[in-house]
């Protein structure tokens, strides 16, 4: 893995053949005229790199505000995710044509399967349609999400091209070494979502001192802690341009290395918040404490 720093708003992350802004703008929960909104407004603000899936039901206005940024679709790194429903094979390749027919490209740069369910479809199936639509050119990467340990190395072994990320819930509370140390020894690279934890980490003793040595909010220090780590990127989310603007200014501050422990150094046994119970896996650590 190399990390260019290209300019403020522009450090990539390279794995496996993907570079990926290190910074990235997530649309979870996210609807209507918002969407496209706040994608116009990030990209106008140096964001390049947009996270969707099929399930959040914003993939049409997230074409729209990449649309209506006036940039290259070269310039922006587009995520999106199939949906459980959708992971039999046909299924999934229509699917697929649909998501790029609502995002308004031929292709996106990464594709993910959302969560790891495979009581109904095998995930050598779910596998095989991945590999599918990247050999068929309408995916440039493909990858995971909310996969644990066991389940990573199930799919690394199906897999006939190299999966790019697992991008899983991770914040200050929730310890996710065991699924980093996996991730980086296949050479992928970790997004993180969730990374306020609820909003939790605005307010932290530990993390308000830090901001204010820095000078630094505790969100783009959270934000900072993250992209720090080696092989690790983070989705940022908002409905505020002000917010939108601030957490991707954290590239003129180094956390030191005894900042970087403290913030470790919060996780909890009880950290994790999101585990639906008819999709989750036995996670690798800590029971949820609410679901979605």
């Amino acid at each position: 893995m190399t990390i260019m720093k290209e300019a403020m708003t522009t450090l990539k992350v390279t794995a496996n053949g993907a570079t990926i802004p290190a910074i990235g703008f997530g649309t979870f929960r996210m609807k209507g005229d918002d969407v496209t909104r706040m994608v116009r407004h990030a990209l106008s603000v140096g964001y390049r790199h947009i996270d969707t899936a099929q399930i959040y039901g914003n993939e049409s206005e997230v074409g729209e505000g990449l649309v209506a940024s006036g940039l290259p679709r070269s310039d922006v790194f587009l995520t999106t995710k199939v949906w459980v429903a959708n992971f039999k094979y046909d299924d999934f390749l229509r699917s697929v044509d649909e998501s790029l027919e609502k995002l308004r490209t031929d292709y996106v740069d990464l594709l993910l399967l959302h969560w790891p369910k495979v009581d109904e479809v095998p995930l050598a199936e779910q596998i095989s349609a991945l590999n599918e639509v990247r050999k068929r050119g309408k995916v440039r990467n493909i990858g995971v999400s909310n996969y644990t340990t066991a389940l990573l190395r199930d799919a690394l072994a199906l897999s006939s091209a190299p999966l790019v990320t697992n991008q899983v819930e991770y914040h200050p509370y929730l310890d996710q070494s065991a699924v980093l140390d996996v991730a980086r020894k296949a050479g992928m690279i970790v997004t993180a979502y969730y990374a306020m934890a609820d909003g939790k980490v605005i307010g932290d003793p530990v993390i308000k001192e830090i901001a204010g040595r820095h000078g630094k909010t505790e969100a783009q220090i959270v934000l900072r802690w993250l992209i720090q780590q080696d092989q690790v990127i983070a989705l940022s989310k908002t409905l505020s341009e002000e917010r939108a603007t601030s957490n991707i200014d954290i590239f003129d501050v180094e956390l030191s290395s005894e900042e970087m422990a403290a913030i470790h150094g919060l996780a909890k046994t009880d950290g994790r918040l999101l585990s639906p119970d008819w999709l989750a896996p036995v996670w690798d650590a800590g029971p949820a404490k609410q679901s979605i």
